[in-house]
């Protein structure tokens, strides 16, 4: 079984349902057992300015699928879910859910770069991820996490109380 993060986002049609229906949907899933599950964070739009704040968690799991099973997993999810996929690279989405890391795996496919691109500057990720992780955890390629945190500015980010 490998360990592997996931990194849920939404900001339209009540993004924290959203978020709390995949984490479910996920759990349920054959071959993936939930372990950690962080707290939800509001976040500004990486993207255009003129769409809602999003909503943003991290989900820890273990799974003996593959990488690109687990991602077809999570695509298939997120079309049940509403997601439109347009051309507009970080638009309004019912839900998004990236695979963040696999294991200490360095995945370079053309449907799945892991560790997720980016993942290093995003508040969004990196906050969550740190409540759920090892104080220890090595980002394959870009250093400990709480380095990385250190050097991440929080952006807006707000843990929500629910």
């Amino acid at each position: 079984m490998n360990e592997v993060y996931i990194g849920l986002g939404s900001n339209l049609q009540q993004p924290e349902q959203q978020i709390r229906q995949a984490r479910s949907v996920i759990a349920e899933q054959d071959c993936i057992v939930e372990l950690r599950f962080s707290s939800l964070y509001s976040s500004s739009p990486m993207g255009p300015q003129d769409q809602p704040d999003y909503v943003n968690a991290v989900m820890k799991i273990a799974t003996s699928l593959s990488a690109i099973a687990l991602l077809r997993v999570l695509q298939g999810i997120e079309n049940q879910q509403g997601r439109v996929r347009k051309s507009e690279q970080w638009g309004a989405r019912t839900l998004d859910l990236d695979l963040l890391l696999f294991a200490d795996q360095q995945i370079k496919h053309p449907d799945l770069i892991v560790p997720h691109i980016g993942l290093s500057e995003r508040a969004f990720v990196l906050y969550p991820l740190q409540e759920i992780a090892p104080k220890d955890l090595q980002i394959p390629c870009q250093g400990a996490l709480e380095q990385l945190i250190a050097q991440c500015a929080l952006n807006g980010l707000e843990k929500l109380v629910s």
